[in-house]
């Protein structure tokens, strides 16, 4: 949003960054442009950025930042967050659900299907809707600010989320209940040239958040820089049909706090194809955070209870690789369509313009975040340009999960077999997808744990062991923990001994701080859930760790 720049191209796609990125030298976040044109910019006060702030970028940052505060009549830009429907929000207690204090009608409001139908889950979603209405209220007292201060008929007005939602399955999530933004754009009636749409107009043209920033530049007269990804949709020169024939966007998803996935998607009007490069690891696995909220907790329950249907049952079973889905017929994403022989032509064609799109960027996560992390951070534009090629043969690897086994295996032995760490990484990734369709090359996977000097490399292959053979991974995966350097090796790792003892498979896992050569707070969240610690004491070693490493 505030750099125009995607993500994965920038390096700022983890989100809780372990390392913040660091934009090119000649590159700024877009308030810094209207500051230099003369506007006072004001933020009060997220800055969840995963970047290094560029000087020059805010005249004030904090919640105490106001237009109020510039100098008389310069214009000005103004952001303000509202945490009323945060997460947080939705992290009550056993004690607020025996006696709860709500607007809204629990019984009146719409579950998504992949919900079970509790009483639990209807208070949430009741609570969440109230929350919402909390916002708006909030805004609306904004808005009597800038009509009290005659600056109402001078101020564009975007007023928008920051995601999807907070609901289960929603933040963080590939689908469009975690990527489905909420927008209202106030157009002042002096400006209304700037707009090609008409008062109370609503379009299905696609807004992407890296078009604000173009947007703004546009309104306020400035020159877009010609390496952001976004387009305009407001502005001089913008025509509305330009805007409503807007109909593709991607979406991305990576780690969240501890959780790591990696998902891609491609939507095109009312289709949408995702791809799913960890399809190993279920949209249900732990992530601290999110299991503070009772329902989370609930719905998990009932899944090991074997009391929920299959569409509510997907959350917490691995993933296709690949997904498609119409979204006029399936809204909540439940039908996959790509196993459809009606619908393969289209699917081929959404799988290549995805993987067009990932190697044109190019996708800087299909290098391990540990390697980001150690050699990418100080520049991950120009790094990411140096290993452009590399990272296109690092999607054909990762793609060849998409390939029926006997065409795939040739071409996973040349790549487990590869003098590229990377190369041997994805080759076992992708094995591990593949499972026993290619178990004859389990072989290799053994050699690997006996040989293989990449811990990385060598956890993958231990879980494609598992996966296949029965072959316990945990001893591995704590031989790691013991001897890496690296806080994110141990991060990943500790993902997969989270999966491998809370999925079918049940292995013990005997672990705790002191068997771990390095953390850092993330890890910290890993171990402290496999010790069954209780989150405030996980939150207070946490803090007291990242005290300890600032000194």
């Amino acid at each position: 949003l505030i750099t125009m720049v995607y993500g994965p191209r920038l390096g700022t796609q983890f989100h809780r960054r372990i390392e913040l990125a660091r934009m090119p030298d000649n590159w700024k976040m877009f308030p810094a442009y209207l500051r230099d044109a003369g506007y006072y910019t004001t933020n009060n006060s997220k800055k969840d950025y995963n970047a290094i702030e560029p000087k020059g970028t805010w005249d004030a940052s904090s919640n105490k930042a106001h237009w109020r505060n510039r100098p008389a009549g310069k214009p000005f830009f103004h952001v303000q967050t509202y945490t009323d429907s945060h997460e947080s929000s939705l992290h009550f207690k056993q004690s607020w659900v025996d006696s709860p204090d709500l607007q809204t009608d629990p019984e009146a409001v719409e579950l998504a299907p992949y919900h079970p139908d509790t009483p639990l889950f209807r208070l949430t979603y009741a609570r969440y809707h109230d929350r919402i209405k909390s916002i708006d209220n909030r805004v609306g007292k904004l808005v009597e600010q800038l009509r009290s201060d005659g600056e109402l008929e001078n101020t564009f007005i975007f007023y928008f989320g920051d995601h999807g939602g907070v609901l289960p399955r929603g933040k963080g999530y590939i689908n469009e209940s975690g990527l489905h933004v909420p927008l209202v754009v106030r157009v002042p009636e002096k400006f209304k040239s700037s707009s090609p749409f008409q008062r109370g107009d609503r379009t299905d043209g696609f807004v992407d958040f890296v078009d604000f920033g173009p947007t703004v530049l546009r309104l306020a007269g400035v020159k877009v820089p010609a390496y952001v990804d976004g387009t305009p949709f407001l502005g001089q020169g913008t025509r509305r049909e330009q805007v409503e024939a807007q109909n593709k966007t991607f979406g991305y998803a990576d780690r969240m706090d501890e959780k790591y996935d990696f998902c891609r998607s491609i939507r095109v009007g009312d289709w949408k194809y995702i791809r799913n490069y960890q399809a190993i690891y279920p949209d249900g696995l732990q992530n601290n955070y999110r299991y503070i909220n009772l329902a989370w907790k609930q719905w998990r329950e009932l899944f090991k209870e074997g009391k929920l249907n299959p569409v509510q049952s997907a959350f917490f079973r691995p993933k296709p690789a690949e997904q498609l889905f119409l979204l006029t017929d399936d809204p909540h994403e439940i039908n996959d369509l790509s196993t459809n022989p009606e619908f393969r032509e289209r699917l081929i064609a959404m799988r290549r313009e995805l993987t067009e799109q990932v190697k044109a960027m190019p996708d800087l996560s299909f290098i391990p975040e540990s390697i980001l992390v150690e050699e990418a951070m100080d520049d991950p534009i120009a790094y990411g340009q140096r290993r452009k090629a590399l990272i296109s043969n690092y999607v054909d690897i990762a793609n060849l999960a998409l390939l029926p086994a006997e065409k795939a295996i040739p071409k996973l032995r040349e790549a487990l077999q590869s003098k590229d760490v990377v190369d041997r990484y994805w080759g076992y990734s992708v094995c591990s997808i593949l499972g026993d369709k290619v178990a004859e090359l389990t072989p290799l996977a053994k050699q690997s744990i006996d040989q293989e000097e990449n811990s990385l490399v060598k956890l993958r292959a231990c879980e494609f062991l598992g996966l296949t053979i029965d072959s316990n991974p945990v001893p591995v995966i704590e031989t790691i923990l013991k001897e890496s350097d690296s806080a994110v090796v141990n991060l990943i790792a500790l993902q997969s001994l989270v999966f491998f003892k809370d999925g079918p498979f049940d292995y013990q896992v005997d672990i705790d701080f002191d068997s771990i050569k390095t953390v850092d707070s993330q890890v910290v969240r890993r171990v402290g859930y496999l010790m069954g610690l209780p989150e405030p004491e996980i939150k207070k070693r946490s803090k007291l760790l990242m005290k300890q490493l600032r000194k």
